[in-house]
Order: C-alpha cells, then sequence, then structure tokens
C-alpha cells in the first residue's frame, strides 16, 4: 500500500467521525472503528461519496482479541499503521457520589483500558512503520482535578501519562506519541451535561475544530518536540497558566471556574 494509513477509534460520531472524514479528503486509507455499526455504515457512505478510502469495523475497545482482529485485518500482509488515534471515550457528569460505580468503572474501561488495549497491542505494526505516530485524546480536564468531572478527569491524567512515558520509551523506535487536549466540545458526549465549568465557560468547540487541530498535529513535531496540543483559545491558556502557576492558584482558579 503506498497511501498512508490511519486507524480510528470511536469513529462513528462526533470528533472520530469528522477526524475519519478529514484524513480521508486528504489521501489517506481510514480505518474506522465503533461499537455503533449504523453510524459506521453512514460514514462508510459519505467518504465513499468523495471517492476516499475507508475500512470500517465494530470494535469494542474493552476487548483485547477485537483489537488484535480489527488490528490484523486493517493493516493486511503489510503491516503498516502510520497512525492510531485513540479517540473512543466516555464521560459522565455530575457529583461523584450521584454516579453510579457501574458508571465510574465504565470511564475507566473505555478511557483508559481502551486505550492501553491498543495502544500495546498495535506496538508491532507501529515499530515496523518509518515515522509512525500515537494520538490519545486527553482532555482540559487533565490540568487540575475538575469538581463533577471527577473520574473522567482522573482517566484523562492517566492518559497524560501514558502518552509522556511513551514519546520518551517509544522514541528509539522512531514513534510520535502525542495528546489532544480540547476543552468541551459540541458533540453527543455532552448532550445535557450541566456543571460548574460548562456554565462559566460555555461550549466552545465543534468537532471539526478538533479534528483540524488534530490533523496539524500529526505534521510533524517541528524545531521543539511537542507532546501536548491544547485546543481552542480557553485550553491554551488554562494549560500555559498551569506550567507557570503555583499549586495554590490552579486550584483557585479552577475553584472559581467550577463554582465550588
Amino acid at each position: 500500500m503506498s497511501e498512508p494509513n490511519v486507524f480510528i477509534t470511536g469513529a462513528a460520531a462526533g470528533i472520530g467521525r469528522e477526524t475519519s472524514l478529514l484524513f480521508a479528503r486528504n489521501g489517506y486509507r481510514v480505518g474506522a472503528f465503533d461499537i455503533d455499526d449504523a453510524g459506521l455504515a453512514s460514514l462508510q457512505a459519505e467518504i465513499d461519496g468523495f471517492g476516499g478510502s475507508v475500512v470500517t469495523g465494530v470494535l469494542d475497545v474493552t476487548y483485547p482479541a477485537g483489537w488484535a482482529q480489527c488490528l490484523a485485518d486493517f493493516a493486511g500482509e503489510s503491516g503498516r499503521l502510520d497512525i492510531l488515534i485513540n479517540n473512543a471515550g466516555v464521560l459522565s457528569s455530575g457529583r461523584f457520589e450521584d454516579i453510579s460505580l457501574a458508571a465510574h468503572r465504565r470511564m475507566v474501561d473505555i478511557n483508559i483500558t481502551g486505550t492501553l488495549n491498543g495502544t500495546h497491542t498495535a506496538f508491532p505494526y507501529l515499530r515496523d512503520t518509518v515515522g509512525a505516530q500515537v494520538v490519545n485524546l486527553c482532555s482540559a480536564s487533565a490540568i487540575y482535578g475538575q469538581p463533577e468531572l471527577a473520574t473522567y478527569g482522573a482517566t484523562k491524567f492517566a492518559i497524560r501519562g501514558l502518552t509522556e512515558a511513551l514519546d520518551l520509551e517509544w522514541a528509539q523506535h522512531d514513534i510520535r506519541v502525542l495528546a489532544l487536549w480540547p476543552l468541551f466540545v459540541q458533540t453527543a458526549m455532552v448532550t445535557g451535561m450541566d456543571t460548574g465549568a460548562t456554565r462559566s465557560l460555555g461550549i466552545k468547540l465543534t468537532a471539526t475544530d478538533v479534528a483540524q487541530e488534530l490533523w496539524a498535529a500529526t505534521r510533524g513535531a517541528g524545531r521543539m518536540h511537542k507532546v501536548h496540543y491544547p485546543v481552542g483559545t480557553q485550553a491554551k491558556l488554562f494549560l500555559s497558566a498551569s506550567r507557570f502557576s503555583p499549586a495554590w492558584l490552579s486550584r483557585l482558579m479552577n475553584k472559581r471556574v467550577t463554582s465550588t
């Protein structure tokens, strides 16, 4: 295969869908995977409609054997995997004690375990592909623990740490690992969400905004090797401030933003 390829989870809607469309329009062979079969069929029809190249498949990211099968089918005999995008994720918001334990565990299973499963299983393909990249969807909620998003933010703290560690570990294999940091995005994930942070900050970003930032980030790290890519003015300001502010000030800013 001469065309570059990209494997995207959570591709049936939202950020994953817009990212799939963008990469397909730019000449990538797209592997679009999700548990939403109907959404994937719609995506396939849209990409086929403009002459793009796409392979779709149903994948539960918490199931390692599913990852192994989907990656093998997608990479084929060439074994090529240029970019892995760990986008699949879920969010439950509200006071910690008001969210069911099952919902907390589901966030951990999908957001963390799903990313671990995919990144670990994809390693041989990434290692054997020159200039391979992994993109993990992080979140501005991983800057400082956020009330009403406690477990969701904790999962993104885990993704932040994993990304930083693997970018160092896998440099010897010519694999770049980076994280995208959007704040709230206008997708089904935030439908009906009402938290202190959403009331004070609003929901400014679209899935297209995030997809475009992701595309730009994968074009190269530039002179200064960059791992974290905040998306949108708000996330850029918060992330920059956190790097230079003492912990007590970060806590105070978060307290005010979240009205706690």
